[in-house]
């Protein structure tokens, strides 16, 4: 089992490096593609905090789409961990921009960009913590479809979004594509 743990654990930390990779260029994709729609759905279509979340799912999704492949017979689960890993990863991102403009009154991209390393590494390490952790089919199944809401509400976000600061463009005042 140690052979195996050590394969995913090389795994996860390439996850760290696609992930922050991955995410950066998605950053840019959406002016890229000339304001495509579909691509926005995928990648943030503002500056708004909403938005730059999309830059650490939905590299996870797709690098966990071929992870799963490669290791699901060496792990004792996957999908919750992922879950768990996506949404604390998203929960440290948005904690440390709340609390650091809370004091400063700006946003600061140097602490904006170290968070979503910090929380690509954080995502990866807790998802390879828990594939070791014995679960139930049901809670796995639970993880996946959690997965799948989580991108859906991005999406549907994107087009349709709350209006609430958090999905607010600091620069245009507008909110979604």
């Amino acid at each position: 089992m140690f052979n195996s743990f050590e394969q995913v654990r090389k795994w996860e930390m390439y996850g760290i490096l696609w992930i922050v990779v991955v995410g950066s260029i998605f950053h840019f994709i959406y002016e890229l593609s000339g304001k495509s729609p579909i691509i926005g759905a995928f990648s943030p279509v503002n500056e708004s905090l909403w938005e730059h979340l999309k830059l650490g799912y939905f590299p996870l999704l797709i690098f966990s789409l071929v992870e799963y492949w490669f290791i699901r017979n060496k792990v004792n689960s996957f999908f919750l961990p992922k879950t768990i890993g996506i949404i604390t990863m998203e929960l440290f991102i948005v904690i440390v921009f709340y609390t650091y403009t809370l004091i400063t009154k700006k946003a600061n991209f140097l602490i904006d960009i170290s968070s979503f390393v910090l929380g690509a590494i954080i995502c990866q390490f807790i998802s390879f913590r828990l594939m070791k952790v014995r679960i139930s089919k049901a809670l796995e199944i639970v993880g996946f479809l959690i997965f799948l809401l989580i991108g859906y509400i991005f999406v549907a976000f994107t087009f349709n979004p709350p209006k609430l600061d958090i999905f607010l463009d600091p620069k245009t005042k507008k909110y979604g594509i």
